[in-house]
C-alpha cells in the first residue's frame, strides 16, 4: 500500500522594504530615542496578519497580586458567570497604584522555533536572521545588538498596557520593538503606544498601523491606552526587545 508522506507547507518568506532610508531613519533615532519604519516588510506581511486572524490558541493574560492570570479560550469559556467581571474589576482595581495589563498572546518559544513551522515561527527566525540584525544596527546604532525576542500580541476591547520602561537588570535589552500588523484603525479606538513625557505630564503616541516597525530605547516610560468598544477588530502586532549577549 503506498503511503503518502506529510509534506510541511512552504516557509513564509519574509524581506525587508530595499527602500528604506536607513541613514535618515538611524537619524530620527539618534534624535528622538525612537523612530517609526512603515513598510518595513515587501513580502509576507499579509501571510502573517492572516495567520494571526486565523489562529485559535491566543491566551489572555492578567497580572495580579497573586502572579498571571492566563486563560486559554477553553479557560475563559469555561468561567462561571460572574467570574470574568471579577477579574476584570480587579484589574481596573490594581490600575491605580499598580503595573498592570491585560491582552492576549502567543508565545514563540526560542526552543521550539526549529521543529514550529507556520508564519509566526517563521517571522521569529526571520527576527535573529544576519539581515534583520543588520537592518536593526544600522538603524538603532546597537552594534552590540546580538538577538530579538518577542510574542504575538492581540489587544481587543477593554485590553491595555500600563506605564513601565522596560528596564529589567541582566536582561540585556537595547531597545524595545513593536511590529504592527492593524489595517484599519481610527485613533479613537484606543490601542496607541503612548510615551510618557516627564512625570507623566505630557504624551506622545502612535497610531497602530499595518508593516509598520517602531523602535525604541530601553529605558523609556511607554504604554498601551485601552482599546475601546468602537474597535472592529483587535490590534495585532509581535513585540519584543533588542538585545545584547550582556547586561
Amino acid at each position: 500500500m503506498l503511503q503518502l508522506k506529510h509534506r510541511r507547507p512552504p516557509a513564509t518568506t519574509y524581506r525587508i522594504n530595499p527602500d528604506l532610508d536607513r541613514a535618515a531613519l538611524r537619524r530620527d533615532y539618534e534624535s528622538d530615542g525612537r523612530v517609526r519604519v512603515y513598510g518595513l516588510l515587501e513580502d509576507g506581511a499579509m501571510q502573517l496578519y492572516e495567520h494571526f486572524l486565523e489562529r485559535t490558541d491566543w491566551i489572555h493574560l492578567i497580572n495580579g497580586d497573586s502572579g498571571i492570570l492566563e486563560l486559554d479560550p477553553a479557560a475563559k469559556a469555561a468561567l462561571a458567570p460572574g467570574e470574568w467581571a471579577a477579574i476584570e474589576a480587579a484589574a481596573h482595581a490594581r490600575v491605580k497604584d499598580h503595573f498592570q495589563y491585560r491582552y492576549e498572546a502567543v508565545r514563540v518559544n526560542a526552543a521550539e522555533q526549529e521543529r514550529i513551522h507556520d508564519p509566526l515561527a517563521d517571522f521569529a527566525r526571520f527576527m535573529q536572521s544576519p539581515e534583520l540584525l543588520e537592518f536593526l544596527r544600522d538603524v538603532t546604532g546597537h552594534d552590540e545588538l546580538a538577538f530579538t525576542d518577542g510574542q504575538a500580541t492581540a489587544y481587543g476591547p477593554g485590553d491595555f498596557l500600563t506605564g513601565h520602561d522596560d528596564d529589567v537588570a541582566g536582561k540585556g535589552r537595547l531597545a524595545a520593538y513593536v511590529y504592527g500588523l492593524t489595517p484599519h484603525w481610527r485613533l479613537e479606538y484606543g490601542g496607541l503606544l503612548l510615551f510618557h513625557g516627564p512625570h507623566d505630564r505630557t504624551v506622545a503616541g502612535n497610531v497602530p498601523r499595518f508593516n509598520v516597525l517602531d523602535l525604541f530605547k530601553v529605558p523609556r516610560q511607554h504604554s498601551v491606552s485601552i482599546v475601546t468598544p468602537a474597535a472592529p477588530h483587535r490590534r495585532f502586532a509581535v513585540t519584543g526587545w533588542l538585545r545584547s549577549r550582556t547586561s
